[in-house]
């Protein structure tokens, strides 16, 4: 070995040395050996490096895990994002699908109407010329709404036209109020009132349910349940009405015998006063007045208004059976004039007087009810008399009340008038409405004592009466 490089090596274990003691208690041994005299791999003797622990391998195994499985879920989302589209993609192309298939049948179904317009002869071809056949379609389109529109414009002017009417007609009927509490003589002049047109009877508005009886039937209105007889004392200038219609007092039932069948019967016994009679009608007897001093007697007065003590909108059942007094207002009952008028052929007399002391009658020459089981429908024969036939109208038609609803309209007449009748759709007479004081009178629906002929359908009548007997061969 050469001097040199032996001094280098002394060198060298000496600083090993001083590091050995500089770093105590460390040791450490380094040899540097010559290339050509080692050939063999250097050996080195010092601490040895920490061993992982197993809690620390499974850590890291734990993380490595977890950064794969949040790939892995990444790839999932991502996955499912693409499922959704294409399955929202097939759903669209179905649809497209559909609606082509729905298009191509209207096309046809186009193409054939247009054919059967064009005649047997013509040849349309859709195929060769779709732009001629679009072309007249757009125009059958545009004609058919340009008719629409005139529709439509012409609806708004007479739905303009129809709210000035009606504002006419309440500024009307509000002047012929003022006029009849400025002149309240006027009444009983001598001026010839003619009778008004015949005006509508159906009401233009509804509210609620067609068919609503939810409203109180026992509750008559204001105006009619406050005028009373003794509230209005006795009636002035007694007309044509004066004998059947009592004013002022009750009469004194009449019974030298009976109970008759009818008043006819008690009038060729002799009796010749009018009053209340007993008549046996079918199993029940009852009391009913007798009018025996107007045309020879025997009339049975079956309804009478005269001063509106009793309110008239009521049920079937009432009416059916029959209210009131017989010596003031009352209705019979529609199963006992059906019973009095299945005995042989009767005729109907209507007597009528408005609040100025005009008097007018209608009389029919056949009048008969049917039975309930037809819901009391009226038969009626021939016209005669001054007031106006307003009751032929009626003819045929069964008897509707608020709870029975059999009229023709498609609400309930009954509801709307307030009353029972024969009623069409809704009514030309209306006898059993509410008894409105003075005649013309404001109301939301035309709902008083009226014959249409006779004043007007916007006249509650001061009287009325229905008087029947058997025909004298």
């Amino acid at each position: 070995m050469s001097a040199p490089r032996l001094l280098t090596m002394q060198l060298l274990l000496l600083l090993d040395a001083w590091w050995a003691s500089a770093a105590a208690p460390r040791c450490t041994y380094t040899f540097v050996l010559p290339p050509q005299k080692f050939t063999g791999a250097v050996c080195w003797s010092g601490p040895a490096a920490p061993r992982p622990t197993p809690e620390a391998v499974n850590a890291s195994d734990v993380a490595a895990l977890r950064v794969r499985v949040g790939r892995h879920e990444e790839v999932l989302r991502e996955l499912q994002r693409l499922a959704t589209a294409d399955g929202a993609v097939a759903g669209e192309v179905r649809a497209l699908r559909k609606e082509s298939r729905g298009l191509s049948a209207r096309l046809g179904q186009l193409r054939a109407q247009l054919q059967h317009e064009a005649g047997p002869g013509a040849e349309l071809g859709l195929g060769t010329e779709p732009a001629a056949a679009l072309a007249l379609l757009g125009e059958r389109v545009l004609n058919a709404s340009a008719e629409a529109q005139r529709a439509a414009a012409r609806f708004h002017q007479l739905d303009v036209k129809f709210r000035e009417l009606a504002q006419l007609v309440s500024q009307q009927s509000g002047l012929i109020s003022r006029l009849e509490r400025l002149c309240p003589g006027s009444a009983g002049g001598q001026q010839q009132v003619l009778p008004p047109p015949l005006v509508p009877v159906v009401p233009v508005s509804l509210v609620g349910g067609t068919n609503d009886t939810s409203r109180r039937l026992n509750s008559a209105p204001e105006s009619q349940r406050d005028q009373t007889l003794r509230q209005q004392g006795p009636l002035a200038s007694p007309g044509p009405l004066a004998s059947p219609v009592p004013s002022g007092h009750p009469a004194v039932p009449t019974k030298p015998a009976g109970p008759w069948r009818d008043c006819a019967e008690a009038r060729q016994a002799g009796h010749g006063r009018s009053g209340v009679y007993e008549l046996r009608v079918g199993r029940h007897v009852l009391s009913a007045w007798c009018e025996q001093q107007l045309e020879g007697g025997g009339w049975t007065v079956i309804q009478r208004r005269q001063d509106g003590s009793v309110s008239f909108f009521t049920t079937w059942q009432h009416y059916k059976v029959g209210f009131g007094q017989p010596d003031g207002e009352y209705w019979l009952g529609l199963e006992p004039v059906h019973q009095l008028t299945s005995h042989g052929d009767h005729e109907l007399l209507v007597l009528l007087e408005d609040w100025g002391g005009r008097g007018a009658r209608a009389h029919y020459d056949g009048f008969s009810l049917e039975p309930e089981s037809d819901h009391y429908r009226l038969r009626l024969g021939h016209y005669h008399g001054d007031a106006g036939d307003s009751l032929s109208w009626h003819n045929d038609k069964p008897f509707s009340t608020v709870d029975r609803d059999r009229d023709s309209y498609s609400g309930n007449c009954a509801l709307y008038q307030r009353g029972g009748w024969w009623y069409h759709a809704c009514a030309h007479s209306n006898l059993n409405g509410v008894w409105h004081r003075g005649g013309h009178y404001r109301s939301r629906y035309q709902d008083g004592v009226y014959w249409a002929e006779f004043r007007g359908g916007a006249y509650s009548l001061k009287k009325a009466a229905m008087l029947i007997r058997p025909l004298r061969l």
